[in-house]
């Protein structure tokens, strides 16, 4: 469900219009700001948790919006609009839902919001296939069957600390302190590791239960994750998420 809305827009009448056309197809919506630069927007990211969606002007007061995504993560879905369409290929490299030229119209917005809204009511779909797997246990991964010299060597899960993605790629951080790299996607590996001994912190960390020493109160409601074997690394882990590990781990 679509609940706040950012807009990134320097033009004021095509910012105006747009709030009319989403209050016209979705009336519940809350824009939570209107930005007009790259600067702007920057420092609202990074001090504000992040919105459902963000309707992104291409060209704004101070540049490319394209320059955000180098200086914040923004994790929620986009809707690119602009006046020029040079710049749809790559916009659609980020996560994006569409690309709106203007002056946007209410069929193609309406549009635009129907195709987002399926994608979350998927993802709401996978998270209760989630808990109904933790309620009646299945088989989870006992060990891994990595390549080795000229064979194969097994890796046990009971001898993982946690798991990170890395530039695309699959890693195992071992209680003894090595590395080996994994064939599966963090995606895969949360389906197939045990939740009640492994969690999914964020996109790039799923961590064992056995690996956390303390839990630290982070900004806007975050929790900040400690390891045993590795304090240097830091784990985020984002308000909607806080109230799941604490559960996890007071279980």
């Amino acid at each position: 469900m679509i609940q706040n809305i950012l807009i990134l827009e320097d033009e004021k009448p095509n910012a105006d219009r747009l709030k009319r056309l989403i209050k016209m197809i979705r009336p519940g919506i809350n824009i939570i700001a209107v930005l007009e630069s790259v600067t702007e927007a920057v420092t609202w990211i990074s001090h504000n948790e992040s919105p459902d969606l963000v309707m992104m002007d291409v060209r704004l007061a101070d540049g490319l919006s394209f320059d955000i995504f180098e200086k914040v993560e923004l994790k929620c879905p986009i809707i690119f609009t602009t006046a020029y369409d040079e710049y749809a290929i790559r916009a659609f490299k980020y996560n994006s839902i569409d690309y709106l030229l203007k002056p946007v119209e209410t069929e193609e917005l309406e549009r635009a919001f129907t195709v987002l809204e399926s994608r979350l009511q998927n993802d709401t779909q996978k998270s209760i296939e989630n808990v109904l797997n933790f309620i009646n246990p299945k088989d989870y991964r006992s060990r891994f069957l990595l390549p080795f010299r000229d064979g194969y060597k097994t890796l046990l899960v009971d001898d993982v600390e946690y798991y990170y993605s890395e530039l695309k790629i699959t890693r195992a951080k071992l209680l003894n302190g090595n590395e080996e790299i994994l064939q599966q996607s963090m995606e895969e590996l949360e389906l197939q590791l045990d939740p009640t001994r492994f969690f999914r912190a964020n996109r790039q960390f799923i961590i064992h239960i056995d690996a956390v020493q303390q839990i630290h109160n982070y900004f806007n409601g975050k929790l900040k994750v400690i390891l045993k074997n590795n304090k240097n690394v830091e784990i985020i882990v984002s308000r909607d998420k806080a109230s799941l590990l604490k559960k996890w781990m007071d279980f």
